[in-house]
C-alpha cells in the first residue's frame, strides 16, 4: 500500500510540474540557427509567466530564447530571441540591430545565416509587449514582418536542450555586456 502511495505522490507531482513549472517543446524549422536546429526537443521554464521578479528565471530578459503563441495564429507556437523591451525603441541599420540609438551587440549571430543587411524603420515597444527576432535573420519570421508579442502569449523561456544527444545541455542565454545596454537590462519586463 505504501508503494502505491508513494507512485501516486510521484506522478502528481510531475502532472504539476508539467502543467505549472516545465513543459517541453519540438523546434519546427530553421529561423533559430545555428543556436536551434529543426527537430531539436527542448523544456521551457513555465514560471515565466508568472513574472517573479526576484530570481533570474522568473522573468523575461532581453536574449532570452522564449516560446510563444504566433500573434496572428494563436494555435501556432513560435520559437524566437527576445531583442526588445517594454519601453523601448528597436531600430535595424543595414542588418545591425538598435536599442534606444545604442547598437546592440549580438556576438551569437553567425555570417553564414545573416547575409542580407536590411534596414527597418524603428518601433517603439510597447507596454506588455517583446520585439522577437529569430537568430537566423536571413530565414525567420519575427517582429520585423508581424510585429510585437504581446507578454502573455509567451508561455516558456527555453532553459535546456534534451534532444538531440550530441546537443544536451542547457541553452545559451544572449550576451549583451560589451554593448552599453547593461543599465537598461534591469528594465526587464517592467510593469507599465
Amino acid at each position: 500500500m505504501r508503494l502505491v502511495r508513494d507512485v501516486f505522490l510521484i506522478l502528481v507531482v510531475f502532472v504539476l510540474l508539467g502543467v505549472f513549472a516545465v513543459q517541453p517543446v519540438v523546434v519546427e524549422g530553421e529561423s533559430m540557427l545555428p543556436h536551434l536546429h529543426n527537430g531539436e526537443r527542448l523544456l521551457v521554464n513555465k514560471l515565466v509567466y508568472y513574472n517573479i521578479k526576484s530570481v533570474s528565471w522568473g522573468h523575461l530578459e532581453r536574449g532570452d530564447i522564449v516560446v510563444f503563441w504566433f500573434p496572428r495564429e494563436p494555435d501556432k507556437s513560435y520559437v524566437k530571441r527576445i531583442i526588445g523591451l517594454p519601453g523601448e525603441t528597436v531600430e535595424v541599420r543595414n542588418g545591425r540591430v538598435y536599442i534606444n540609438g545604442v547598437e546592440l551587440q549580438e556576438d551569437y549571430l553567425d555570417t553564414e545565416h545573416n547575409q542580407s543587411l536590411p534596414t527597418w524603420p524603428a518601433k517603439k515597444v510597447d507596454p506588455h509587449h517583446f520585439f522577437v527576432m529569430g537568430d537566423n535573420r536571413d530565414n525567420s519570421s519575427d517582429s520585423r514582418y508581424w510585429g510585437l508579442v504581446p507578454e502573455k502569449y509567451i508561455y516558456g523561456k527555453a532553459f535546456f536542450r534534451y534532444w538531440q544527444p550530441d546537443k544536451i545541455g542547457f541553452v545559451e542565454h544572449g550576451d549583451y555586456k560589451d554593448s552599453g545596454l547593461e543599465d537598461l537590462s534591469d528594465t526587464r519586463a517592467v510593469q507599465q
